[in-house]
């Protein structure tokens, strides 16, 4: 293997001149960093990433928290987030939380990693892990939370209830006078908010949870409904409305000729002709990109004051409700 020494020799540079070249903000003479990086190039070195952490104390290594990986939608946020942190100069620790309940235990995962900080990617972990996450020393930064109540941790997300009031009102404002909400987990706080804004708006309406943001259990939740149904619903998320949207086209029913679905994300897959789901679009782009901002500034400045930022959500009109 070509070590640095190799490289030091071949460009007439001491070992600490190539060292502070591949080291990301470290001052080096435009000169130097030339001959360094010719002779690099002409050797076929590469820096061994993992021992130069023994040497600076940090690893480039940010967990990427999260713990519903049934959901298409997520898929589109790891690659924003993945490539994000990549072209940061960071490297994405993927840790799954499923079924984990313990916030300690987790918090014990991530420091044998090594991690410099976390990224929490979930609307239904209990917020418990990301102030654990804080309150261990871990600059973290949650996504898809909950913007309210959060003290201590810095945010970035959609304000849940706005989504809900704006489900509540479209529907509404197309003649819809029976409605109902089909959402995820009753405990999640994504959940709770979106049917607290469509309520804020819509009053008394019927509502169902479904057991997970998951396809089936979309179309399980909304076979509950068939034969004593609401004239429209808002299913707070894509995936649901999806699973919601099969039950009802294998009851032999339309939409939106027989119910209208609105759901809420924007996932690729919604825009799909076979389901051309109306929905609210929830800026998985912006949201991600300040995420990784906040992130970038928590790691230079770990005692900065914790921010909240909120991104606003817009209908994006398809087929599944009535004109």
């Amino acid at each position: 293997m070509v070590s640095l020494k190799d490289v030091a020799e071949r460009a007439g540079v001491s070992r600490s001149a190539v060292s502070r070249t591949f080291t990301q903000g470290a001052s080096v003479a435009p000169a130097t960093r030339a001959r360094v990086m010719q002779a690099a190039e002409a050797l076929g070195y590469r820096p061994n990433l993992l021992a130069r952490s023994l040497t600076t104390r940090t690893t480039g290594l940010i967990g990427l928290v999260s713990n519903n990986f049934r959901n298409p939608a997520f898929l589109e946020i790891f690659d924003l987030f993945t490539r994000g942190l990549q072209e940061r100069g960071l490297r994405p620790l993927l840790v799954n939380l499923t079924d984990e309940t313990d916030p300690a235990r987790s918090v014990g995962l991530l420091r044998q990693y090594s991690v410099d900080g976390v990224i929490v990617a979930s609307s239904t972990l209990p917020t418990a892990f990301a102030r654990a996450f804080r309150e261990a020393g871990l600059p973290t930064v949650l996504a898809f939370g909950r913007v309210a109540g959060m003290a201590g941790v810095d945010v970035a997300a959609i304000d849940n209830v706005a989504a809900g009031r704006l489900a509540a009102s479209t529907l509404l404002a197309r003649g819809y006078l029976r409605l109902g909400f089909l959402g995820g987990p009753a405990g999640a706080t994504t959940t709770v908010d979106r049917l607290a804004g469509f309520r804020e708006v819509a009053g008394d309406v019927r509502f169902r949870f479904a057991d997970a943001y998951s396809f089936e259990a979309g179309r399980d939740a909304m076979r509950a409904e068939i034969g004593d149904m609401a004239e429209a619903y808002f299913c707070g998320d894509d995936v649901l409305s999806i699973g919601a949207l099969s039950a009802v086209q294998q009851a032999g029913l339309k939409v939106p000729g027989d119910v209208g679905l609105i759901g809420l994300n924007d996932m690729a897959m919604a825009g799909w002709d076979c389901f051309g789901l109306t929905t609210i679009r929830q800026p998985f782009p912006e949201i991600v990109a300040g995420v990784l901002d906040m992130l970038g500034q928590l790691l230079r400045t770990p005692d900065k004051p914790p921010e909240v930022r909120v991104y606003p959500c817009a209908l994006v009109e398809r087929g599944t409700l009535r004109s």
